[in-house]
């Protein structure tokens, strides 16, 4: 991936638009609107046993950064601008069968980042044999079913504009090329300095993290709810590191399949525990740095999970934490805790404030120092929801990460939201 430079005039256009759609016209107009166009994109057919809707949201996205750039975050700038539109489409046929696809518009799925500027990010169709939710069989590209953060990782839902650190913070394992010594993890990591790169990843674009995003990777899933309990198991063709364009069905192939899973406990409706699993091979094209004889289904990332919700009126506070463990050839196992704790507070209806604290801790590979850089991050923010279609967050992070030059890092993000 190359990072871009993003056009300042473009910038000023689109942040106009959306001003415009924010403030320009009477809040109400724009309601009633945005109410008509719900209603247009929603279909029935056949006596109303099969029904379409299409939904979507348009999010324009600033970020400020202190270099270098954080977490899946590309640029060689302090500034990115980040316009992304997403189309929805669910399709209901009776009680069994449902399809859902998401498509999306922007410059690459990651801010800065030079992938597909046009994309089928999910598609999925579900099948559930019985009436109920015990139940349900499904086949596509989608979410992973591991922790709690992707049923909320949308930008309407998501109470902060980036993701926790778990899900983003980059480590210095790469995908695409086995290390050949501890100290090469450590060069990767920028915890030990290049002859250049004191302190600074060496190819950013390589690093991954423990969870990539939501980790639209491809396969087949079962999930349903038996009283107090839920369930969800997944196959899918990349492991949770995998980067995006390891996600679609004929990326990786099927000879080292990566199996996740997560039982939840919901005792009433304030509370929801959860515990998740996975394993799998994390390498990429990476058969010719491999030891003689090894393959990469010998070398698997492997993930515990712990998640716990809460909810009271206006309170919401969210809670996740895992231990991976990365099987590096020539090295041996690479470890890493990593979690997160998020509150969001509603003062008033329209108006909402958040906070999350973050945090990952390395092992100590053979030869003494830790495999990557330990990380706190402090997200806080308010957001509001000027009309039922339409919402305003701002995000300040402070971040530290201890390398051999320790430093400070952190962001400014707006962002703005248009529903349909």
């Amino acid at each position: 991936m190359t990072p871009r430079r993003h056009a300042p005039f473009a910038c000023w256009i689109l942040g106009a638009a959306a001003g415009a759609l924010l403030a320009g016209a009477p809040l109400r107009a724009q309601d009633e609107l945005l109410d008509r166009v719900d209603d247009t994109l929603t279909f029935g057919a056949f006596h109303d046993t099969v029904g379409l809707r299409l939904s979507g949201t348009l999010d324009l996205e600033e970020y400020w950064i202190q270099q270098p750039d954080p977490g899946l975050l590309f640029s060689e700038g302090n500034r990115v601008f980040n316009p992304r539109l997403s189309l929805f489409l669910d399709a209901q046929e009776g009680p069994h069968v449902y399809a859902f696809l998401q498509a999306r518009a922007d410059n690459g799925f990651d801010p800065g980042d030079d992938g597909s500027r046009l994309r089928l990010d999910e598609y999925v169709v579900r099948y559930t044999p019985t009436e109920g939710t015990a139940l349900n069989l499904q086949a596509g590209k989608f979410a992973t079913v591991v922790g709690n953060w992707t049923r909320r990782h949308g930008s309407w839902d998501n109470p902060f504009i980036t993701a926790p650190l778990p899900y983003e913070n980059l480590t210095g394992i790469w995908d695409t090329n086995a290390a050949s010594s501890a100290d090469q993890v450590r060069f990767w990591a920028g915890v030990v300095p290049g002859p250049t790169r004191g302190g600074y990843f060496p190819d950013q674009y390589r690093n991954v993290p423990v969870v990539w995003g939501p980790s639209y990777a491809s396969g087949a899933a079962a999930s349903g709810q038996l009283g107090v309990v839920d369930y969800a198991f997944e196959v899918k063709n990349a492991s949770l590191s995998s980067n995006p364009e390891a996600w679609g069905p004929g990326a990786e192939g099927w000879s080292h399949p990566t199996v996740s899973g997560r039982i939840g406990w919901v005792p009433d409706p304030m509370w929801n525990f959860g515990l998740s699993a996975s394993t799998g091979s994390y390498l990429e094209n990476a058969a010719l740095t491999l030891p003689a004889g090894r393959s990469r289904g010998q070398y698997a990332e492997t993930v515990l999970g712990q998640d716990a919700t809460f909810a009271w009126h206006r309170v919401q506070v969210w809670a996740e934490a895992y231990e991976a463990r990365f099987a590096v050839p020539s090295v041996g196992n690479a470890d890493t805790e990593a979690y997160y704790v998020e509150a969001k507070f509603k003062f008033l209806p329209q108006v909402f404030g958040a906070l999350r604290w973050n945090q990952q801790v390395f092992s100590s590979l053979a030869g003494g120092g830790r495999w990557s850089r330990n990380v706190w991050r402090i997200d806080a923010g308010p957001g509001y929801r000027p009309t039922a279609h339409t919402q305003v967050k701002v995000q300040y992070s402070i971040e530290r990460q201890d390398a051999e030059t320790g430093r400070w890092g952190q962001l400014t993000a707006v962002q703005l939201t248009a529903r349909f």
